[in-house]
């Protein structure tokens, strides 16, 4: 049996944040219920890949129950009362205040049903400067400074998912679990609440910490800003590589072996990770020399008798090849779609995953 089976979750949700943690609590077994408004989640519109369907929301939405409500009528008003009176979990993202002001204040709820564990997620909080201004993935990403740490030396870039939403998807998922835990413990519930700006700006903690101890770090594309050599380096014929020297015993292996030159590894410019940053730009141009003796194919097996950690720097079409990619793929109104399977796995304890609603207006 599944772990959450049997918990009812009622999700007034849209694009990305919200979905992803509903959606995580369905895998688990809960039955969800998402609150869509008449036109629908507006993450139906992202994009017509996905059989015909936006990405995002085949992704994020496989497993649940959807029903649409006009919730500034009182017939909606009412056929949501109705179903949160029966929660154990409400999750709502929509704009701070919006959900009071519709007549359901979390006060009232909890005080009703002390069980209930609601989690709210916002872009910067319920309170403060920001409240109220509106928040999406890439904004937060700009506001938060990540753009700034992101990208090559010539200018800022966006990260090339949706981090800031996966992350805090993520981080309130994890909150509910930890409430529901709790609640088997005390009997109650809790109230949640989850700021996309906090969750980055967590997330962003070594950058902050460097720039507060005069370090300020440098945007250095596919390179590690305070680790060499990190970074990626072209044989002479195939894909590049990425390697992670992380340790100077590393960095002595790397000479002997693969630059085949023993001397390096007790050079002074190189000895220690510090004196290699300190002289990047002759530490990355020795490694570049070296690799420029092999194809890639030969590189990647002369480091692997070293164990030296390394990627190859693959695209998309590398990815939906890759010999590791696990996949599930799961039911949609438009026919099966396959994806990417959850990373976590329970040995003996196979997942299936259930299909990805339509819009369905609920009965009044």
């Amino acid at each position: 049996m599944l772990p959450l089976k049997g918990l009812k979750v009622v999700a007034i949700e849209q694009a990305v944040a919200g979905p992803l943690a509903s959606c995580r609590l369905s895998d688990a077994g809960a039955h969800v219920t998402k609150v869509e408004r008449p036109e629908g989640d507006f993450a139906r519109g992202y994009d017509n890949v996905a059989k015909s369907q936006a990405s995002y929301f085949v992704w994020l939405n496989r497993g649940k129950d959807s029903v649409t409500l006009d919730l500034t009528s009182p017939a909606g008003q009412g056929a949501l009362a109705d179903l949160i009176s029966k929660a154990d979990v409400l999750i709502q993202n929509l704009k701070p205040g919006s959900l009071e002001r519709l007549g359901f204040v979390l006060d009232r709820l909890h005080a009703e049903n002390p069980r209930l564990i609601s989690c709210s997620i916002s872009g910067y909080g319920e309170e403060g400067p920001l409240a109220n201004r509106k928040a999406y993935d890439l904004l937060i990403q700009a506001e938060s400074g990540l753009c700034s740490v992101t990208g090559g030396p010539n200018e800022p870039a966006r990260v090339g998912t949706s981090i800031v939403d996966i992350a805090t998807g993520s981080t309130a998922y994890e909150a509910i679990l930890e409430a529901i835990i709790g609640r088997g413990v005390t009997g109650k519930g809790a109230r949640i609440s989850v700021s996309m700006f906090d969750v980055i700006a967590e997330w962003l903690t070594v950058p902050l910490l460097n720039h507060e101890g005069g370090k300020s770090p440098k945007r250095v594309g596919l390179a590690h800003p305070s680790i060499a050599p990190y970074g990626v380096f072209q044989p002479k014929s195939g894909t590049p590589i990425l390697i992670s020297i992380q340790s100077d015993r590393e960095w002595r292996m790397l000479a002997k072996y693969f630059i085949n030159d023993e001397s390096l590894g007790t050079d002074p410019r190189f000895a220690t990770n510090l004196d290699r940053v300190e002289n990047r730009g002759e530490t990355d141009a020795i490694v570049s020399a070296a690799f420029a003796r092999y194809t890639s194919e030969e590189a990647i097996n002369l480091l692997g008798t070293t164990s030296i950690a390394l990627a190859q720097v693959n695209d998309m079409a590398g990815l939906s090849n890759h010999p590791h990619l696990r996949r599930i793929t799961v039911d949609s109104p438009n026919g099966p779609v396959s994806f990417p399977a959850p990373g976590a796995q329970f040995d003996g304890q196979p997942r299936s995953y259930g299909s990805v609603p339509d819009l369905n207006p609920l009965e009044l």
